[in-house]
C-alpha cells in the first residue's frame, strides 16, 4: 500500500501543478509585462474547461492507448503534452492576443490529466483505502500548487519569467516517471464497448440507483460553508488590520501544513472508522472552525490569533475534503470511473462558483462576525442529508 500511496501523491503533484501557471501566476507575468488589468482579469475565462471536463471524459472511459493501461496511458500522454506546452509557453511573450490558444490547449490538457487520475485513483485503491489514498492526492496536489505559486515566482524573481516555465516544464516532465512506476489497473472493470455507451450508460446506471438526486444534493451542499468562508479570508485578513507579509507567513505556510495534517490524519481515521461517521464529524468540524473567523473578527489582530484560526479551519477542511474525496470515489462505478467523477467533481465546484460571486456583498452587509457564523450555519442543511446516507445506494 505504501507504494500506491506514494504514487497517489506525485499525481497528485503533476495534478496541481499546471493549474496557477496558467492562472495567478501567469497573472503575474502578464502585469510585469505591461498588460491591461482588463486583459488580466479575463485570463480567467481560460479555465472553463476544468468545469466541463465531463463533457470529454466518455472518451477517456471508453478508449485505452496502446501502451500502460486505461488510467496510466492517458496520465502519460496528458503529462508529455503538458511539458512541451509548458516549455513552448516559456519562449513566449504574455500578450493576450498571440498566447490565448496555447494557455487553453494547458488547460485542457490539465483537465484531462485530472480526469484519468481522479479515474486511477478510483481504480487502485480498495474502497476502505479512498479516503488515505485522497489525503495523499490532495497533500501532492497542494505541494504542486505551492511550487506552481511561491517557487515559480522566486525563480521569476531572481532569474527569468522563461525560465520558471522551463523548470515548470521540467517538473511535469519527471512526473512521468511517477506514472510508469505506479501499480497498474489492467483488469480492473472492462470498459464500455462503445463510445455511444461511454457517454450514455454513466447517466442512466447513476440515475437508477436510489437516492441519485439527493446524493448529488448533498454534493452541492457538504462544503458550501467551507467554500463560501475561505473565498473572503484575504480581504478579511487585510480588512481587520493584518498586513501582508503577516498573512503570507500564517495563512500560507501554517494554512498549507495544517491542511495536510488535517488530509493525513482523516486518510488514517477512514481506514479505522466507516465513511458515514467521518462525514458526520469531519463535516460538524468542518463547520465549527470557521467560527474561529468569527472571535478573530472581535479580538485585536495577533499573529498568535491568526495562527490559531487559520491552523483549526484548515486542519478541519482538511479532514472533510479527505472523507468527501472517498464518498465522491465510492459512488463511481469502474466501469465509468472517469465520466462519473468528472461529473461529481465539476458538480463539486458549482457553488462556490454562484454563491461565491455573493460572498462579497453577504459580508459587507452582516459584517464579518455574522458573516462567518452564517457560513457555519449554512453547512447545517447537509449535515442534515446524512441521515439519509444509508439509503443511498453505491455502485455494485
Amino acid at each position: 500500500m505504501a507504494i500506491r500511496m506514494l504514487c497517489l501523491f506525485f499525481l497528485g503533484f503533476s495534478s496541481g501543478l499546471p493549474l496557477l501557471l496558467i492562472g495567478s501566476t501567469y497573472k503575474a507575468w502578464m502585469t510585469e509585462a505591461g498588460v491591461s488589468l482588463a486583459a488580466v482579469g479575463a485570463i480567467a475565462l481560460i479555465q472553463i474547461p476544468y468545469s466541463i471536463k465531463f463533457l470529454w471524459a466518455p472518451f477517456m472511459d471508453r478508449y485505452t492507448l496502446p501502451f500502460l493501461d486505461r488510467r496510466r496511458g492517458w496520465i502519460a500522454v496528458s503529462q508529455v503534452l503538458l511539458a512541451i506546452s509548458l516549455f513552448a509557453l516559456a519562449q513566449m511573450n504574455p500578450d493576450p492576443t498571440t498566447v490565448i490558444p496555447l494557455l487553453v490547449v494547458v488547460a485542457f490538457l490539465s483537465a484531462s490529466q485530472d480526469i484519468s487520475i481522479d479515474a486511477y485513483r478510483r481504480d487502485v485503491l480498495k474502497n476502505e483505502e479512498q479516503g488515505l489514498g485522497a489525503s495523499f492526492a490532495v497533500n501532492g496536489y497542494r505541494i504542486g500548487l505551492l511550487l506552481a505559486g511561491a517557487g515559480a515566482l522566486g525563480i521569476a524573481q531572481y532569474w527569468s519569467w522563461e525560465a520558471a516555465y522551463q523548470v515548470m516544464a521540467g517538473a511535469m516532465l519527471v512526473s512521468v516517471i511517477f506514472t510508469f512506476l505506479s501499480p497498474s489497473v489492467a483488469g480492473t472493470a472492462s470498459p464500455p464497448q462503445s463510445l455511444r455507451a461511454a457517454v450514455i450508460e454513466p447517466f442512466i446506471e447513476f440515475f437508477s440507483r436510489s437516492g441519485s438526486v439527493e446524493i448529488l444534493v448533498f454534493i452541492l451542499l457538504f462544503k458550501i460553508g467551507d467554500q463560501m468562508a475561505s473565498d473572503m479570508f484575504n480581504p478579511f485578513y487585510l480588512m481587520v488590520g493584518y498586513e501582508k507579509i503577516q498573512i503570507a507567513a500564517i495563512s500560507k505556510v501554517f494554512g498549507l501544513w495544517a491542511t495536510i495534517a488535517g488530509g493525513l490524519a482523516g486518510g488514517v481515521l477512514l481506514l479505522r472508522f466507516s465513511l458515514y461517521k467521518c462525514l458526520w464529524v469531519f463535516g460538524i468540524l468542518q463547520a465549527v472552525s470557521t467560527l474561529s473567523y468569527s472571535w478573530l473578527a472581535t479580538v485585536p489582530p495577533t499573529m498568535t490569533g491568526l495562527a490559531f484560526a487559520v491552523s483549526f479551519e484548515n486542519f478541519c477542511g482538511g479532514l472533510g475534503t479527505a472523507a468527501f474525496v472517498a464518498f465522491m470515489a465510492s459512488l463511481t462505478n469502474r466501469r465509468f470511473t472517469a465520466t462519473q467523477y468528472a461529473l461529481l467533481s465539476s458538480l463539486m465546484s458549482v457553488p462556490r462558483v454562484f454563491f461565491g460571486a455573493w460572498s462579497g456583498v453577504l459580508a459587507e452587509q452582516m459584517g464579518w462576525v455574522l458573516y462567518f457564523a452564517f457560513c457555519a450555519a449554512i453547512a447545517i442543511p447537509g449535515l442534515l442529508m446524512l441521515r439519509r446516507f444509508h439509503r443511498w445506494s453505491t455502485p455494485e
